[in-house]
């Protein structure tokens, strides 16, 4: 069995767990969702979702529990996988997990919200429906690119960790959520 933690925050919570189940049927795995308030609840998990929500609100929100400093430490110690959609991505940066640079709400506010179609390469080259809500952009260090925009950078992967600007938890394409199950079984496997 696997543990997914989720941080629970704010954001899509709810849609990260109903991806992450779908996926975890998909791949016919047995997982328990661990939702995270607070720092002790991050020890042991097997895979990390940092979901979307205001990056300002969610640091303030965790400092009396030290959600935050418990995940950036388990994340560094572990090399567990982690998917951080939106706000996520924003905080991996903030927190030097991934090497690039970010700015917030870069596609403007709430009423600039869109969907379009992206290029993905994961294992292949392929589109995916992004949703792009007060998306943050990525400025620079987008070396490690597997998702676009056009032109523009729009997810990355660097080792273990995976961040997207925009929500694939809003879909029904839940490969983001699959890459990240496939990542927690091929480490646990490894480590046995």
């Amino acid at each position: 069995m696997l543990t997914v933690g989720l941080a629970m925050l704010q954001g899509a919570r709810n849609e990260h767990m109903h991806a992450i189940l779908k996926a975890a049927a998909d791949l016919n795995v047995e997982i328990e969702i661990r939702e995270l308030r607070k720092s002790s609840d991050v020890a042991g998990i097997d895979a990390l979702i940092l979901p979307g929500g205001e990056s300002t609100a969610m640091k303030i929100a965790s400092r009396s529990e030290e959600l935050y400093s418990g995940i950036w430490e388990n994340v560094r110690n572990t090399n567990i996988p982690v998917l951080g959609t939106c706000a996520g991505a924003i905080l991996l940066s903030q927190n030097g997990l991934i090497n690039a640079g970010i700015e917030r709400n870069a596609f403007g506010r709430q009423r600039e919200s869109f969907q379009s179609d992206i290029e993905v390469n994961l294992e292949e080259i392929s589109t995916f429906q992004g949703v792009f809500i007060r998306a943050p952009r990525f400025t620079d260090g987008s070396g490690n690119a597997i998702a676009w925009l056009g032109d523009e950078v729009v997810g990355i992967l660097e080792r273990n960790v995976m961040a997207l600007t925009f929500h694939p938890e809003l879909t029904d394409d839940f490969r983001f959520h699959l890459w990240l199950l496939n990542e927690a079984l091929s480490r646990t496997e490894h480590d046995q």
